[in-house]
């Protein structure tokens, strides 16, 4: 099978600190990837420099056999990557549909059809439980549920790879069940990539997981290998809360 995603060599400066150091990864079409780390390891970067909102200092990003390196954030959104940001960044004075219909109006062939345009929101907010908040201004919403619609709006544009920074962050116990069977869900049609923290959550949705550490891949396998990787858990698990 053809990878989805490659990166080869990937790097990314501040100055003095080399946040993502010669990284080489690989993604295969329909997996469910975590991405794990402690603070500062360069998860965030690494993500950031997949989706084009920063550009590499060196090395080459290929999707779907594609080099992708040097295009725009938008060019990459057409290609199928989608990404919800570790912070929020919905449009908090306008209403979840409206959220929820811009990135749908990118996928429509008519976009002066309404009805297709609707149906594109209710199914994004239906698959995030938020349909019973459509009319709502999305800075009413609790934090939690701002993260759920920034899924939503990452589901609107028909990704084929959904990049999913802390999405768990924010909401309820009884909140995270359902996300868990909402990102298996997505999985059936999209590849994931997801930076977390909370490790019950990556233990049970990962079909691998990738551990970064001071900005290179510390160690790549699944759940069970990387809760057993002495490595990890020096870095890492062990230092966990």
């Amino acid at each position: 099978m053809t990878p989805l995603l490659t990166t080869k060599g990937l790097s990314r400066s501040f100055g003095g600190l080399r946040a993502v150091d010669k990284v080489d990864f690989t993604l295969m079409p329909g997996e469910i990837r975590a991405v794990i780390g402690p603070n500062g390891a360069g998860k965030t970067t690494f993500v950031s420099l997949i989706s084009g909102r920063i550009q590499p200092s060196s090395g080459a990003i290929v999707f779907d056999g594609a080099d992708i390196t040097g295009l725009p954030t938008y060019a990459r959104v057409r290609r199928g990557i989608a990404y919800t940001f570790q912070i929020t960044s919905v449009f908090a004075n306008l209403s979840v549909y409206d959220n929820v219909a811009l990135p749908v109006q990118l996928t429509l062939s008519d976009r002066r059809s309404k009805a297709e345009l609707r149906a594109g929101v209710i199914s994004a907010l239906e698959r995030t439980g938020l349909a019973d908040r459509t009319h709502m201004p999305a800075g009413q919403l609790s934090y939690g549920h701002q993260r759920l619609l920034e899924v939503a709006m990452g589901l609107a544009l028909k990704p084929r790879l959904l990049i999913l920074d802390e999405p768990t962050q924010g909401l309820a116990d009884s909140e995270i069940d359902n996300f868990i069977e909402l990102v298996r869900d997505i999985a059936k049609s999209a590849t994931v990539l997801l930076i977390e923290h909370n490790m019950p959550v990556v233990m049970q949705l990962a079909d691998r997981i990738t551990v970064f550490n001071a900005g290179r891949i510390l160690a790549e396998g699944t759940p069970e290998a990387i809760r057993e990787n002495a490595a990890v858990q020096d870095a890492y698990l062990g230092t966990a809360p």
